[in-house]
């Protein structure tokens, strides 16, 4: 398929998150769903080619939600699985299985720094811990230095791991 091709699929799929987005979650979903999509469309496969749109859109907002428990009635935004199949009109157990092919491709899981929302980032409780020497520490154990270091770090994207050279 040419990219031509590919890049109206992916509008198209991007347009049905957008109306589900409108009604059911929010703006955050919606830039993090076409961010994903987007990677989607970069992969050398593209998954999407085939198959109904409706269920690929269901898979990216089930893929996104999972990790950011939007099953989960004590967090804002909330929907049921129920809710978004009805929606695309798709299948459970097809939307599953799309959502966990997507979450397979990138590796995402629960606190993604890529893929999660800034709620669930800022409320991880990894954001306590840093890596050091191979060794699970929490930071408030380190310098005051090194603290604000790695939480600059942190704000700005990235990620620390501390190394000590002998």
């Amino acid at each position: 398929m040419d990219k031509e091709t590919i890049r109206a699929r992916q509008e198209q799929i991007i347009e049905l998150i957008k109306g589900f987005c409108e009604q059911k979650l929010d703006d955050e979903y919606f830039e993090l769903s076409t961010k994903l999509i987007q990677k989607l469309g970069r992969k050398r496969n593209v998954p999407f080619v085939t198959g109904k749109l409706e269920i690929w859109a269901a898979a990216v907002v089930h893929a996104i939600g999972t990790i950011n428990f939007l099953f989960d009635k004590s967090f804002e935004p909330y929907a049921t699985v129920e809710e978004i199949n009805k929606y695309f009109g798709t299948k459970g157990s097809t939307t599953t299985s799309k959502s966990r092919l997507i979450r397979d491709i990138f590796n995402m899981n629960y606190y993604d720094s890529e893929f999660s929302t800034k709620h669930i980032q800022d409320n991880s409780p990894l954001n306590k811990f840093v890596m050091y020497d191979g060794f699970i520490v929490p930071i408030d154990s380190l310098p005051d230095e090194l603290q604000e270091t790695i939480k600059q770090v942190r704000a700005e994207g990235g990620d620390v791991e501390i190394h000590v050279r002998k």
